[in-house]
Parts: C-alpha cells; structure tokens; sequence
C-alpha cells in the first residue's frame, strides 16, 4: 500500500515538471506570437503615418462663403480664361477660340490649355485684385483679346459675376475677319448637378427669318443649374452686337474629368453646310449623347459664337438665392464698376508699393502692375489628394482628399502648388491683401501629416494631373523642400509689437502654432546630420551612374552641385541656414502669441553662433562657405563602348579621382551665401567682408543681369548633370536667390560696421541690374521668365514665370520687410 502510494506520487511529480515544462513552451510560443503580431501591427502602423493627417484643428476655415469676396475667381490657372468656385466638385466655366477662315490641314489651333506651344506673343493679367475682378489681354497670331470679370458678393451661395470676351483684330486687314468663341459650362471631379441648357430658339418666332438671319440663333440663351453648393443658379449669355454674328451653336453632353473638354468638344464639331446659301459652318453638333448614355443628363454644356471681327461676348451667372441684385451686371453697369475697381485697385497698388513716389515712369509702373496682377490672377483652387510613399511602403498610397488655395509657378508649365515657390509668392501678396496670403499658408499647413510632412509638389485633381509625367506624382516624406513660409511670417509679423497686430491675424497664428511646432520638429528631427548643428537634404541617389552629380531636388535647387557621392555624412550648408531662420521666427512667433519659446530662442543662438558655423562650413583653404561630404573635384560624362548593332547606350559617369571627405569648396555658388542671405553673420565678421569681396568679381557670379547661380570657375559651370538634362542651376540667374542677395545687403548697408560701404555700393547696383534686365526682356518679349542667361541677360526656361520671379516688384519698392 506504502509503495503503491510512494509509486503515485513519482508518478504525480514527473507528471507536473512535464506539465511545467509544457507551460513554459506554450508561455515562449506566445510571447513569440505576441511579439510577431506587434511588429506587423508597428509595421502597419508605420505604413499608415504618411498619409495620416496631422491630428490638430485645422487652420483654415471650413467653408469659403466665409469669403464671398474670393468665393468666385479665375481659380484655374492652367487655362487661358476660366472661372472656379471655392469649393470641392465647383462648377467650371472655361474659354476656347479659333479662327475658322485661318485653319490648316484640319488643325483648328483650338486655344485652351496655357501652353508654351501655343507661342502666343503675350498673355496675362493687366489687372487683378484677387478679390473682386480682372482684366487680362492675350495676344494671338491675328487677333488680341481681353478677358475681364467681375463678382458680386450676395445671397447664401457666394453671388453673382460676369465674364467679358472682347476680340479685337490685330491688323486693319482683318476687320470682318471670322472669330469663334467657345464657353463652356462643366463639373469638376467627381461633380454632382444639373446643367440644362436653354437654346435661343425655344422663346423665339423664327418664322420669316431667312437662312443667314436663323444662323444666329442656334446656340444657346441660357444654362440653367442646380448644385448642392450653388442651390439654383442660372448662366446668360449676351452678344454686344448682333450684326457682327454669322452663326450660333451649343453642345449638349457628357465628359468623363474635365481635362478631357477640348477632346470633347472637337468631337462635337462638325462641318455643316446651309442648302439655299452654300455657306459653310465649323459648328457644334447641339445635343450629343453615346448610345450608352441612358440617363441623357449634360455634365458639359457648351455656347458657340461666330462673329465677324470686332466680337464680344458676355456671359452672366447669377445665383438664384441672390434676390436683391439690382440691374444685371452686363453692358453699361459693368462698364462704370469695372473702371471704379480699376482705379481703386491702382491707388491701393501705390499706397503699397510707392513706385510713381520713387520716380518710375508709368510704362515701369504698368510693368510692375502686371507682374503681381499675373501672380494673384494665378491663384488656383484645386481639389483632390497626393500620392505618397515612405521608407515603409512597398508601393505608393493616396494622401487624403484636400482643398489647396494657392499661386502658381507658371501658368502654362507649372498650374499647380510647390511649396517652397509658395513662400517666395507670399513674400508679394502678403503685402498686397495678408488675408489672402494668411488664407494661403492656412491650406498648405492643413496638408500636414502626423508626421509634420508637407509633400512638395501639389498635384491635385485631374486637370493637374493630366499634364505631369507619371515619374514626378509620388512625394517622398523623408523629402522636403525648405521652409520659406517663415519667410513670409518673419516679413509680416517682425518689428510689430502685439498691439499693432489685427484679432484676425493673431488668431490665425494662435490656430498654425500647433502645426508650426510640428513642421519645425520634422526638419529639426528628419534632416539632422552627424554631429550637433548639422543637416543634410534627403533624397540623394547614391546609387545614380547617369547623373554627373546627383541631384538633391528636395533643396529646391535640383542640380546645384554637391558632394558627389552622397552619405548620410555631408553636412549642407543651406539647410542649416533654413533652419536657422525658422528657430528665430519660432522664437518670435511664441512672443506674440505668449508661448514659451525659449527652446527656438536657444536653437537659433546655437545655429547663428558664428564659431560653430565657420568650424563646420567655412573652407579655410578656399576662403568660403562650403557644404561637407565625401567628394572628388574630377568627375565626366562618358559613354561606354556600344555593342554592334545596339542603341548606343546613355553616357556614365566616370570619376577620376578618388573621393575623400572634404568641403565642396571647388564649387561656389548660391549655397556658398546663405550664412550672408539668411543675415547670420556677425556686421564685423571677416568672412562677411570676404562674401562681398567675391560677390562683385565677376569670374565668379557677377553679371551686369545679376548673380549667376554657379560661379565660372566651378568644374560644374554649365555642365548637363546627364546627357538629356541641361544645367538648371548651374549658371542661369534665378531671381528668388537675387532677391535674397539684395534684401540681405540692403541689411548690412544700414547697420554699422567695417563692410557697410561695401554692401550699400553692391546692393545699389545689384538691384538696378536686376530691374533693369527683367523690364528690358519684358519689353522684348512679352513675358518674364523663370530664369535669365549669365552670358546676355536673356530670358529663358518657361514662360510666363510670374511666380516668384515677381519679386522684382518688390525690388523696385524696395520691400524687405
């Protein structure tokens, strides 16, 4: 019994370490387990952080009837003349022309898109207040005309406007000459509504009426509409004179996105022809639906007018919830309010910019006037979301759907959003109307991930998308252009105490500081280099064999040379300026809003100490500031030996020598004056004195048309980074950097010191190169352009450029504040 009992409990025992031991395996296994499925769910949530919105209140406000004055605008950028809504799915109206008599094998030279092709001879804004009209000339082959509107704040769904097409022949010859005039009528992306159109015939007695006389009136009298935004509206459209029309003609039906309306339209063309007068018509087709279209619902409505020369139209929405509007706004009316905003508009541009006070003359004046009427008419609303990738992300994500509210490089190359263009545009308008630019910045930061990311490049709705190569859509978050909205803050907000700053405007800081906060944090964090003090620009493909030096496009300065093979190691000089100057607007933004900013005021005294930034960026040996990398001054292009019978295959890079870590002091250029732009350096520091010094000489960047961006000396002066791309920034005059330049040496002309001489003597005539250069191709071309040749001063790159080129507006008041 004793052994039996004694035998069970070995047996008990043995049985319970087994159990123990099992427990400890299931125990491992699910810890395991548990440790497995944390990291995909990190992993997951890694991936989601780049197209997760920032968790704070938005800055901008949430509805645009909050603005009925910039409710309705010319918000499409991207085509010669068009009207917007500030709201997602807006009702788009849009402009085409041609002249039937001066077509040839069968291209009609339809005008819509601005387009660089097009070569028209000029177009652009003359006038425009970003609030309430515009008035734009555009100079075809054979024809000028001038496009003009007007709104009319009233109601409860953003009021009226009226829109003017005036054709006037260019040459006496062409008097009687053929015109048509297309107006569209469409919904944006994604855009739900009614469009009916209303023909001219439907209320008229065409009985009596020869064939010539009817002609007149097939096209269209009115739209009505209905969109849950507009409530009901109705859109007219009136000729100025009735004997000048040879024939009327509209389109009824649908268009899948609006970058497809000039497709549509000239597949709604046909070429009729009048059985008792054998006259013949290029005419719209009227009502046209696919046989698949069951519901028959127009989303693309159009009115067609020919006309002999001079020809004008007008065309007339008015909102249904607007009741008491008065007269319509068309004809006389909008003649005598149209030269009120005009005058007005021109006293309010002296009152800010001071030009005929300074003594320029009125062709200067008008020069100037129309550089920033071209900047505010180039404001666009656009709608839609990004496409985005991270270190975390096989393939690329969307952003989320969001509204953009911004100016535009260029019109005809670039009708879309870039974010450090956006501060240089805001540097102009923020003097104009500071609710604009205030309402500006408020979209951009409202584009912020949880990250404190804001992609680069806006490429949002179709229109935008249909013209950008699909190789340049994703956005990178370790990529990210430099922070010039601080720029723009420091302008508008230094030397104002908090009495002189406006509820509205103080608010509006008090909503961006939480998102301030976290897109300093990102460059601050992301962006640092090695050691304390240093950062470098993310992006760089260290693995490139075409690109003779490859590129760091989130600089903003694309091929500007760098450290030619790079390494999480290089230390660049620009960005350290970048940061530098948003540590010190921090700093006194948290002043004015009575926040603790000690942490900025700290970040900005380290960052500007004169000591650090010469121990980390000051090339003794070549007596200049230089960015730090592993680098060989001896780089080509070459083309590797071909196999018979095959292409011949693209050039490589060769180096010659081999790289060693060093400053990149072989090169001088625009980076090479950022401590100087960015006003870092001590009044009395000796390499303030050696920046002018080289400034002037003019084997370095000196022309008489302003700083070159790569000095002649460089090894990569004028090189192509690979044999398809020609250099960028590496010689041509850019006038954001320029202006930078002139506004830092007027600083060191007024504070005392040993180099203020010299500074007031280069900044006087830096300035005057600069004007004088951007006026003269202006007279000599029509247009101001992106950039300007070091060698004759010419403009070159695209054109119209009136972004941030418009800044020779504020060179001419001499605005650095």
């Amino acid at each position: 019994m004793l052994e039996h009992l004694v035998h069970n409990v070995g047996v008990s025992k043995a049985s319970a370490s087994k159990k123990q031991r099992n427990g400890s395996v299931y125990t491992g296994l699910g810890v395991a387990a548990i440790g497995i499925v944390s990291w995909f769910v990190y992993q997951g949530y890694l991936e989601t952080r780049v197209n997760s919105p920032l968790r704070e209140n938005k800055v901008a406000l949430r509805t645009s009837h909050d603005f009925p004055e910039r409710y309705w605008g010319s918000f499409r950028p991207g085509v010669y003349f068009g009207m917007k809504s500030r709201d997602t799915h807006s009702l788009l109206a849009g402009l085409m022309w041609f002249m039937p008599d001066m077509t040839a094998a069968g291209n009609l030279n339809l005008r819509h898109l601005c387009d660089q092709g097009d070569n028209l001879e000029q177009y652009g804004w003359r006038e425009h207040d970003g609030r309430n009209f515009g008035v734009q000339v555009i100079i075809d082959k054979f024809i000028q005309l001038e496009t003009s509107f007007m709104t009319k704040p009233g109601g409860n769904h953003g009021g009226d406007w009226t829109a003017r097409i005036h054709v006037e022949p260019r040459m006496k010859e062409l008097v009687g000459q053929q015109v048509t005039l297309f107006f569209y009528l469409t919904l944006d992306d994604s855009g739900k509504g009614l469009l009916q159109p209303i023909r001219m015939i439907d209320n008229m007695d065409m009985s009596g009426m020869d064939a010539n006389e009817s002609a007149k009136f097939l096209g269209l009298s009115a739209v009505h509409g209905h969109t849950e935004k507009l409530g009901d509206f109705r859109v007219s459209f009136h000729h100025a004179n009735e004997q000048s029309i040879v024939h009327t003609a509209f389109l009824s039906t649908t268009v899948a996105s609006p970058h497809l309306v000039k497709d549509v339209l000239q597949s709604g063309l046909r070429l009729m022809e009048d059985k008792r007068t054998k006259q013949r018509h290029i005419s719209l087709a009227g009502v046209l639906f696919s046989k698949e279209d069951k519901l028959k619902q127009p989303n693309f409505v159009v009115h067609q007018v020919t006309g002999k020369l001079p020809l004008q139209l007008e065309v007339v929405y008015e909102s249904n919830s607007f009741v008491e509007r008065g007269a319509m706004l068309r004809g006389e009316v909008y003649d005598i309010l149209l030269q009120k905003y005009r005058q007005d508009f021109r006293m309010k541009f002296e009152s800010k910019f001071h030009l005929n006070e300074k003594g320029f003359s009125e062709e200067e004046q008008n020069f100037a006037i129309a550089a920033m009427s071209n900047l505010i008419g180039g404001i666009g609303y656009f709608y839609g979301s990004s496409k985005v990738q991270s270190f975390h992300n096989k393939e690329p994500v969307p952003y989320w759907n969001a509204p953009l509210y911004t100016a535009v490089p260029s019109r005809s190359f670039f009708p879309r959003g870039f974010l450090w263009d956006e501060g240089f545009h805001n540097l102009i308008i923020s003097q104009w109307d500071r609710e604009i630019s205030l309402d500006i910045m408020a979209h951009w930061f409202d584009l912020m991930n949880v990250e404190g990311w804001i992609p680069r490049e806006q490429i949002l709705g179709s229109e935008a998308r249909a013209r950008v190569p699909e190789e340049f859509v994703v956005q990178r978050n370790d990529q990210g252009n430099p922070p010039t909205f601080f720029l723009v803050l420091d302008a508008m907000f230094k030397n104002r105490t908090v009495r002189d700053i406006s509820s509205v405007e103080l608010e509006q800081l008090n909503r961006m500081w939480p998102r301030l906060v976290s897109w300093y944090n990102w460059f601050n964090t992301s962006l640092h280099g090695p050691e304390p003090g240093t950062y470098y620009w993310r992006g760089r493909d260290s693995a490139s064999a075409r690109e003779l030096n490859p590129k760091s496009l989130s600089s903003g300065l694309d091929d500007y040379p760098r450290a030619s093979h790079p390494t999480p190691y290089e230390r660049h000089l620009d960005l350290r300026c970048w940061i530098a100057l948003a540590a010190k607007v921090m700093a006194s933004i948290a002043d004015i809003t009575g926040r603790e900013g000690r942490k900025y005021h700290e970040a900005f005294i380290f960052l500007s100490d004169n000591e650090l930034l010469n121990a980390q960026h000051w090339s003794e040996t070549a007596k200049r500031y230089a960015d730090f990398g592993l680098h060989s001054s001896s780089a080509t292009l070459q083309r590797p030996k071909s196999t018979p019978g095959q292409p011949k295959p693209d050039k490589i890079r060769v180096v010659l020598e081999e790289p060693t870590a060093r400053f990149v002091d072989d090169t001088f250029g625009y980076v090479s004056l950022f401590p100087l732009i960015m006003e870092l350096l001590h009044p009395d520091s000796p390499q303030l004195g050696q920046l002018l010094h080289d400034l002037r000489n003019p084997n370095l960047l000196w022309t008489k048309y302003g700083l070159r961006s790569l000095s002649k000396t460089s090894p990569m002066y004028n090189k192509r980074n690979t044999e398809h791309d020609p250099p960028y920034w590496r010689g041509p005059i850019w006038i954001n950097i320029n202006y930078l330049v002139a506004r830092a040496l007027h600083h060191y002309s007024i504070v005392e010191g040993p180099h203020q001489t010299r500074a007031t003597l280069l900044y006087n005539e830096l300035r005057e190169n600069l004007i004088s250069n951007i006026l003269r191709e202006y007279q000599k071309t029509g247009y101001i352009w992106e950039q300007y040749s070091d060698a004759n001063g010419a403009g070159q790159g695209c054109r119209p450029f009136t972004g941030w080129s418009t800044l020779v507006l504020l060179l001419m008041s001499e605005t650095y504040v």
